[in-house]
């Protein structure tokens, strides 16, 4: 049956700094920058937040977790058994499993395995990693990057997490290339469908391409101004999940103007009829 969740993402002005991974090309290592943000929740405190607001699940962004030691871990399990919300996905923002860079190649996969550890010890059912930064067309570059899912996820399922992508990043920018991913890494993969991550005139049949092989939709509308969203827009392509028969979660992203629980609200409204 099909639930409401939210993106840790849909509340980033409210849940203190952003800690962005990202690659030093110079040093050969991993780097974090540190962006300043006001807090009004904690992450310990977002899964009761949450649950008083109707959700059921949340997906954590990677560069949301202010620590990342046990102890910290085990208290974020708790807080969300506490609030009885699941903690669906943990979101790694960072990587590029088509890098022609052996060394970052290396050291990103290293990376990769010991956020499969966070995720497992903080209770995360799923990991969505990106699946690469190469062209959509690059077929090698698309065989690459199921090889190397399917090794992330035999590490993974040691651990009781299961990994998935998403069209997310140049490699995954297409339904076909979605596709053909998923088809070179056989039948355990899945992935987010991201209303915002396809464009053009194919949009909405890509949508439905994929959204088959999806345990999550990131329900995200195109807002004006003053945070109001497209209707008609969202609106079709919830249409386009609908005919598929779907019935998992439905991630709700607002990153519009004012108030981001109110613009979530604004959101919610339009996706309920859509829940089955």
């Amino acid at each position: 049956m099909s639930y409401l969740s939210i993106s840790t993402w849909s509340l980033h002005r409210l849940l203190g700094p952003l800690r962005w991974t990202y690659w030093d090309a110079e040093t050969g290592t991993h780097r974090t920058h540190v962006q300043d943000q006001p807090q009004t929740h904690t992450l310990l405190e977002l899964p009761e937040q949450a649950a008083r607001r109707g959700y059921r699940a949340i997906e954590v962004c990677h560069f949301h977790f202010p620590e990342t030691d046990e102890s910290y871990l085990k208290q974020l399990r708790q807080s969300f058994a506490d609030a009885d919300v699941s903690f669906d996905t943990l979101l790694l923002d960072y990587g590029d499993l088509t890098t022609a860079d052996e060394t970052r190649r290396s050291v990103d996969l290293q990376l990769y395995r010991e956020w499969i550890d966070i995720a497992s010890l903080c209770g995360a059912k799923q990991i969505r990693l990106i699946a690469g930064e190469a062209a959509p067309t690059d077929v090698q570059a698309i065989r690459q990057s199921a090889m190397a899912l399917s090794e992330l996820n035999e590490y993974a399922a040691t651990r009781n997490v299961q990994v998935i992508t998403e069209n997310f990043k140049e490699l995954t920018s297409t339904g076909a290339s979605c596709l053909q991913l998923l088809g070179e890494t056989g039948s355990f993969m899945r992935m987010i469908t991201d209303f915002g991550n396809f464009h053009g005139e194919d949009k909405y049949g890509e949508i439905a391409s994929t959204t088959p092989y999806s345990v999550s939709i990131h329900a995200k509308a195109a807002y004006d101004e003053s945070g109001n969203p497209d209707e008609t827009e969202f609106t079709r392509c919830l249409e386009a999940v609908k005919s598929t028969g779907y019935d998992s979660a439905y991630v709700l992203i607002y990153d519009g103007p004012g108030d981001m629980w109110e613009g979530l609200e604004r959101i919610k409204r339009i996706v309920e009829p859509y829940l089955q």
